[in-house]
């Protein structure tokens, strides 16, 4: 699982039963076979897929109900879940009926609640004592103490010399997952359960307010029970100063990576500590970053910097042209940044102008650069761009100054005969998964991601090669690369683009029958167009199902240097695509497609 972080839609399903080896040595199975879900499966969801394949002339049935397969011989049907266990005996018998062909698996699958229930007998949900971990907020902020306990009784919390009652909650919304969208099942729902109890207030004065302890009653019987975490109420006149020690601080909108992810903020960056959470640190521009990318120290809080002049070059390295901007402050502020059309934004965080004299180098991308002072404390810069398509950016501190750096559009070099037009482009091309650590998704007969994967990207390779791209890339073999890694080489290399190379899966609840075809992703702004360009270069070309264009928060995709986007070029679990997917013939067409679509694309990008 460490290789999927961030990754929700890349190999999701942990498929169990095919042996991981080489597309070339792989043996489909020649008897019934289940690649998903494993013998005993733990879900949430209301219903599941069962994807495998048994020999095409016989039939097949799941509870003695037969079943419909492809003429390969392949099955993906979904079928409920009610709450709780549920058995499935899938069941072979070949078309003569001899009973010494039959084969038989069989597959227990719990159905948890996607709420936690209350406790069966008198007590608390430990684990829902808030708050669960250490946790400091600032006087007078607003603070919920919720627990989960026996039904119908009288809940209460006390804390400091507060006595605080706890309130029935009668209506809680279960929000989807994330993962939801991609199943087309993305609405919330309200839940009525008892059991659940909240109770609000704040804290006036700053204090050590310890753990609080949490009291049920329910007739002569009564419970008392400690929250994990303790509560501090911060004084203003002890104030830390946190200074982010990571090279990019991963910051997000709340204290765990639940929370959406906003700005990484450049090592250096300087900001007070406005709030605590476990392994959380909140800093007063609003952003969360974790306790072991900062270093903290009580001071001070660092004034609002000043900014004045602003300067702009062009600079070289990397075999890219960049245009850097310079703004020196005198404290590294917490940043923001978003990209539109032809326009780059970014707002610095405790900082006031004074600014009176800009410099735009004319050899520079900038056509024009503005400023305003949103708040105090606060102000926002508008760089409207030359080209129309953004290459990529980087941001880091020098010291107190902040550097912007905007890449040019690539130089393309391209022969008289234009027989190779992407010479001067570079393209970083990431076959997806790999080794016996990380097969990816698996098809019916249990054929590993990581093997096609590979397979098609070094096709890729080959295209982009011939028509005069630089090609760099993350796996030429079935080796365990890391998601780090990855990600490093895009940010190492700059190139042009960055592709990686996927095959689909869905969800427990998804359809995986009767849900194919080419998805694109794309996180920042920079490669929407080119993710949405791709997608249905691909789709028309090869007539195939469009899942769709998707922002996504995945690792791959997140890197700034280059307009970076995953391809799920199809999908392994439904056994009809899964056969297009494995044809080779099918392989190098689609190759040489994505190789036509990245040309045209890049062509008409740098005019």
């Amino acid at each position: 699982m460490r290789r999927l972080i961030g990754i929700f839609v890349i190999g999701l399903l942990s498929f169990v039963f095919a042996i991981a080896v080489g597309a070339q040595n792989f043996v489909p199975p020649t008897q019934l076979h289940l690649t998903y879900p494993p013998l005993q499966h733990t879900t949430t969801s209301d219903r599941l897929f069962f994807i495998g394949t048994a020999p095409k002339d016989g039939n097949v049935s799941i509870n003695g109900k037969a079943i419909s397969r492809t003429d390969k011989g392949h099955f993906a049907p979904s079928l409920p879940l009610q709450l709780g266990e549920n058995n499935f005996a899938i069941k072979y018998v070949d078309s003569t009926g001899d009973r010494n062909s039959e084969r038989q698996i069989n597959i227990k699958v719990l159905r948890e609640s996607r709420i936690t229930m209350p406790p069966k007998d008198f007590g608390f949900v430990k684990e829902s004592l808030l708050p669960t971990v250490d946790t400091a907020r600032q006087p007078n902020e607003r603070f919920c103490f919720d627990a989960i306990a026996t039904p119908n009784s009288t809940v209460l919390v006390r804390i400091g010399d507060l006595e605080i009652p706890l309130l029935p909650r009668r209506r809680n919304i279960q929000l989807p997952p994330n993962s939801s969208v991609l199943t087309g099942n993305n609405e919330a729902t309200a839940e009525s359960p008892s059991g659940y109890f909240r109770g609000c207030t704040t804290f006036e004065k700053p204090s050590q307010l310890g753990q609080p302890e949490y009291e049920m009653r329910l007739g002569d019987r009564v419970v008392k029970q400690k929250a994990k975490g303790s509560l501090e109420i911060l004084s203003p006149n002890n104030i830390q100063v946190a200074e982010i020690t990571a090279i990019a601080a991963d910051a997000r909108t709340g204290a765990s990576t639940d929370f959406s992810r906003i700005t990484p903020l450049p090592k250096g960056t300087k900001a007070v500590v406005t709030g605590k959470q476990g392994d959380w640190l909140r800093l007063d521009y609003g952003g969360w970053v974790r306790k072991s990318m900062a270093k903290l120290e009580v001071a001070e809080s660092p004034p609002p910097s000043i900014v004045r002049s602003i300067n702009t070059k062009r600079v070289s390295n990397q075999n890219n042209l960049w245009t850097e901007v310079t703004i020196p402050l005198e404290v590294p502020a917490p940043l923001a940044i978003t990209q539109g059309d032809r326009v780059f934004s970014f707002s610095l965080y405790n900082v006031t102008a004074q600014t009176d004299t800009i410099s735009i180098d004319p050899e520079s991308i900038i056509n024009k650069l503005e400023w305003v002072q949103t708040d105090p404390n606060k102000v926002t810069y508008t760089i409207s761009l030359k080209p129309k398509q953004q290459w990529g950016y980087k941001v880091r501190y020098q010291g107190s100054n902040l550097i912007l750096s905007l890449k040019h559009p690539p130089l393309l070099t391209s022969t008289s005969d234009n027989s190779q037009p992407l010479q001067g482009v570079k393209i970083l091309v990431d076959a997806g998964h790999g080794s016996s650590e990380d097969l990816g998704s698996r098809g019916p007969t249990g054929y590993p991601e990581k093997d096609v994967t590979l397979i098609t990207s070094k096709l890729f390779q080959t295209e982009l090669q011939n028509r005069g791209a630089m090609v760099i890339m993350t796996r030429t073999d079935d080796s365990d690369v890391l998601l780090e890694p990855r990600v490093d080489k895009i940010n190492q290399e700059e190139p042009t683009l960055a592709i990686s190379i996927h095959y689909n899966a869905l969800p427990d609840n998804g359809d995986a029958i009767n849900t194919s075809g080419m998805g694109s992703f794309w996180y920042n702004p920079q490669a929407e167009d080119f993710a949405k360009f791709i997608n249905t270069y691909v789709v028309k070309k090869l007539n195939r199902a469009d899942y769709g264009v998707y922002w996504n928060n995945l690792a791959l995709i997140r890197p700034t240097t280059a307009p970076s986007v995953l391809l799920e070029l199809g999908f392994m679990i439904n056994p009809v695509e899964f056969e297009w997917i494995i044809d080779p013939q099918q392989q190098k067409l689609l190759a040489k497609t994505l190789a036509d679509g990245v040309t045209e694309w890049i062509l008409n990008a740098v005019k």
